[in-house]
């Protein structure tokens, strides 16, 4: 039996751990839409565990501030799937735009087949407005008229709302029979 040094053993206990954290996060982040429901899955990303406290990336502070009023009910969910148990979260939309934390997500390729199939979405405009790469405009001018082309573009594409008459993507019509302006001033009366 050879001796170890105690830095040996601390290390191998460390990686132990992190390794044991790690699939336990990849365990919460496959669980995540189910325990939470699609809808809200699509508007937050799980970032870390530390020290059992779960922090989650919100797509807006009213995301925030709703989803910390059900942490408790979403805590005892996601507790009941994990073989460690979390004892808070943290909702802040501090690193939603962190591109490297959204390619980890287990269903963001779920999130682009729902946009794919949304029913405000536009189809059939140019390549460049499609792909949402933007030219790099840094004239207040050039901005405003690479905008108004692409709204111009997207207005002669789609058809008029029968109520308002301004243009409406075609699922809209299809879904709701008016643009979703005029659905949801329905659906309020």
């Amino acid at each position: 039996m050879s001796f170890k040094s105690l830095n040996h053993i601390l290390d191998s206990i460390e990686n132990q751990a992190a390794w044991q954290a790690q699939q336990e996060f990849k365990r919460l982040l496959k669980c995540w839409p189910e325990v939470v429901g699609v809808a809200v899955a699509a508007q937050t990303r799980p970032i870390s565990i530390s020290r059992g406290v779960l922090s989650v990336a919100t797509s807006g502070a009213a995301w925030a501030q709703t989803l910390t009023f059900e942490r408790q009910r979403i805590l005892q969910k996601l507790n009941a799937k994990l073989s460690s148990q979390l004892v808070d979260i943290r909702f802040s939309t501090a690193q939603w735009q962190n591109k490297s934390v959204s390619s980890r997500s287990p269903y963001a390729e779920e999130q682009s087949v729902a946009w794919q199939e949304h029913p405000s979405r536009v189809q059939g405009m140019s390549s460049a407005a499609l792909s949402g790469k933007k030219p790099e405009l840094k004239e207040p001018k050039a901005a405003f008229q690479h905008w108004e082309s692409v709204m111009r573009e997207r207005s002669h594409l789609s058809p008029l709302c029968p109520q308002c008459q301004c243009p409406t993507p075609p699922g809209e019509l299809q879904r709701w029979n008016v643009c979703a302006l005029c659905a949801v001033h329905k659906w309020q009366r």
